[in-house]
C-alpha cells in the first residue's frame, strides 16, 4: 500500500528488501537477538557482529550505523526502542527519537531509500496501534525536509500490522490528523 511515491507498507523478510539500509530493531548491547534483530544478524553474517562490537553498544531512541554485509542492503541501522512500561516512562518520545536518529543517520550518509521494522512492537510490547501512529506522523514530519530520502518502506511480517499501517498511511493520505 502506498501513500504516495515515497512511503509504502509491504508484508516481507526485511533482510530480503533491496534498498540501501534496513533498520534493525536492535537491543542496548546491538551483538544480536530475537526477532528482526537476530534475523538481519543470521543473514548478514558474522562480520556484522564484529563491526557492533567496536560500536560499544546504543542508547535507547538513538541509532548507529553499519554495513550490511551479506544483506541485499548496503548499510544497517541500528536502533534500540523503548520497553513498553504503560506509557508513562516516555516511551512515546523515545520511540519518536528512534524514527528521528535513523532518518537524521539515513539523510547525514545520503541514503536514499530506507526500510524499517515496526520498532518496539515485538517482544519490547509497545502496542502495536500506539507505535504505528508514531511511526507514521514522525517519518511524514521527516520525509518533508528530507528530500532526499525517495523511498521509505515500513516493513512488516504479519497481516494486523499491515492492516494497521495501511489504515494509518490512508489517514495520512485523506489528510487526518494522527
Amino acid at each position: 500500500m502506498k501513500i504516495n511515491d515515497r512511503i509504502f507498507v509491504q508484508k516481507t523478510d526485511i533482510t530480503q528488501l533491496s534498498v540501501e539500509a534496513i533498520v534493525n530493531a536492535a537491543n542496548n548491547s546491538l551483538l544480536g537477538g530475537g526477532g528482526v534483530d537476530g534475523a538481519i544478524h543470521r543473514a548478514a553474517g558474522i562480520e556484522l557482529l564484529e563491526e557492533c562490537r567496536g560500536l560499544n553498544g546504543c542508547e535507547t531512541g538513538e541509532a548507529k550505523l553499519t554495513r550490511g554485509y551479506n544483506l541485499k542492503a548496503k548499510w544497517v541501522i541500528h536502533t534500540v526502542g523503548p520497553i513498553w512500561q504503560g506509557g508513562c516512562e516516555q516511551e512515546a518520545e523515545t520511540l519518536a527519537r528512534c524514527y528521528e536518529s535513523c532518518i537524521e543517520i539515513a539523510v547525514q550518509n545520503s541514503i536514499s531509500t530506507i526500510a524499517f521494522p515496526a520498532i518496539s512492537c515485538g517482544v519490547y510490547g509497545y502496542p502495536a496501534d500506539k507505535a504505528v501512529a508514531i511511526a507514521v506522523s514522525v517519518i511524514a514530519r521527516k520525509l518533508e525536509v528530507s528530500p532526499g530520502i525517495k523511498q521509505l518502506c515500513f516493513c512488516v511480517f504479519s497481516d494486523e500490522m499491515f492492516r494497521l499501517y495501511s489504515q494509518t498511511l490512508e489517514d495520512l493520505a485523506a489528510g487526518s490528523r494522527l
